[in-house]
């Protein structure tokens, strides 16, 4: 949807890859742009969704039709089309979910992996990749306490909290480890590090002055 961002990458890629890739301004919530955006198209990685938990809290709806209804687009779209493997990344919060973000990933996972007993005779495999944190990835707490690094406190909701963290690096290759090894309907998780929330803050904290 983020035309910038487009504009940006497309900047990235060398003229001679230029012909490889394609542009589509669209949101998953639009089913007839997907069908243009998934024409003979093998694999689908899914990736678009709603993911700040206090604005899903004041916005449930909006997080619905993102998270929970533009996943089924997708899926519709895929078994429509001659897409072999669907991969759907999810997050750790979809885990017996306590917040409207995660109850809808949760509800996106259960759509996802369903549909593999709805494909018929279609060659197609629906999978989900569930990961942590990435670590400093943009909304994360690593940049919301770097910005508050410089004040006297830096406010954590509860002392015993840990997070489950990978770096970007790793999350790409977990994806692509998972398109190559997926049989369909798991829910694929990686080995992931965690740390303590108040660690990290005293690390940030001590590298502040």
């Amino acid at each position: 949807r983020d035309e910038l961002k487009q504009t940006d990458m497309a900047q990235k890629i060398s003229k001679k890859d230029q012909n490889k890739v394609r542009f589509f301004i669209g949101d998953v919530r639009d089913k007839v742009r997907l069908n243009r955006a998934l024409d003979e198209i093998d694999i689908v990685i899914h990736a678009a969704a709603l993911k700040h938990v206090p604005v899903s809290e004041y916005n449930p709806t909006e997080f619905i039709k993102t998270n929970v209804i533009g996943a089924q687009n997708i899926i519709d779209v895929c078994l429509d089309k001659k897409v072999s493997n669907v991969i759907a990344l999810s997050t750790d919060k979809a885990v017996s979910p306590i917040n409207l973000y995660g109850a809808t990933k949760l509800a996106s996972d259960k759509l996802f992996i369903s549909s593999n007993n709805i494909k018929g005779s279609k060659r197609i495999k629906f999978s989900v990749v569930r990961y942590g944190n990435v670590f400093a990835s943009r909304g994360s707490v690593v940049p919301f306490f770097l910005n508050l690094k410089k004040n006297d406190s830096i406010p954590i909701t509860d002392l015993d909290m840990t997070r489950f963290n990978i770096s970007l690096d790793d999350a790409v290759k977990f994806v692509l480890w998972s398109l190559e090894n997926n049989l369909g309907g798991e829910i694929l998780i990686p080995k992931m590090p965690s740390y303590k929330i108040t660690d990290l803050a005293k690390s940030i904290k001590s590298n502040s002055k």
